[in-house]
């Protein structure tokens, strides 16, 4: 596991089970609100907290490059099993630094956090935008989700209002273009009331 990855606590642990149970999830059906805004050509990926894969095998298959960024490596073993794919190139980091990720590519046509930012705490929030915001390449699209409801045992998350992330989003030349609320995919969560917000931003030229 990364160095001081925040949010990964609790995850190790339970690593089997939740692997077991996020083979479950469609990542069409987790992604639908936001679908339409995926590029159809070509373009390249950035997809951080990856988990083991799910997303950025789909989005492989669609014909995108992916580099799938993941610090567990539980996680990130899976993910190498279950996908195996010349499309998706796996790297162990972790936000809020990114460090070895800004250090080895370049810039990204699409970044995702999928249920990644709740794992953050406000100044870790504060300093990870930026940090993603110089991923982007120009007219590019930041594709996030944020949890709301009770937090499980033993693990880091908190329950960031959509208004604070569009606020940092627009400090480092962000526009929203999307944000949708919707209930859970997952049976465990809905039973919780967990619910979640899904956000679109597009970075400088092509943004509106």
């Amino acid at each position: 596991m990364s160095i001081n990855a925040s949010g990964t606590e609790g995850y190790a642990e339970a690593a089997q089970s939740l692997i077991s149970q996020w083979q479950n999830i469609s990542s069409d059906e987790l992604h639908a609100a936001v679908l339409h805004l995926i590029p159809t050509r070509p373009s390249s990926v950035l997809d951080v907290g990856a988990g083991i894969g799910t997303d950025a095998a789909a989005l492989a298959a669609m014909g995108h490059k992916v580099v799938a960024v993941e610090p567990v490596d539980e996680f990130r073993a899976a993910g190498v099993k279950l996908h195996p794919s010349s499309r998706i190139e796996w790297l162990d980091d972790s936000l809020p630094e990114l460090a070895a990720l800004r250090a080895t590519t370049g810039h990204f046509d699409i970044v995702m956090l999928t249920a990644v930012w709740m794992h953050l705490d406000e100044e870790e929030r504060r300093r990870a935008m930026p940090n993603v915001a110089r991923l982007l390449s120009n007219g590019a699209l930041l594709i996030m989700s944020l949890r709301h409801g009770r937090i499980p045992e033993g693990r880091r998350m908190f329950d960031v209002s959509p208004d604070e992330t569009i606020q940092l989003a627009n400090v480092q030349g962000l526009q929203p273009k999307l944000v949708v609320r919707s209930e859970s995919v997952q049976r465990v969560n809905r039973r919780m009331n967990v619910t979640w917000t899904r956000l679109v931003f597009a970075k400088g030229c092509g943004a509106s």
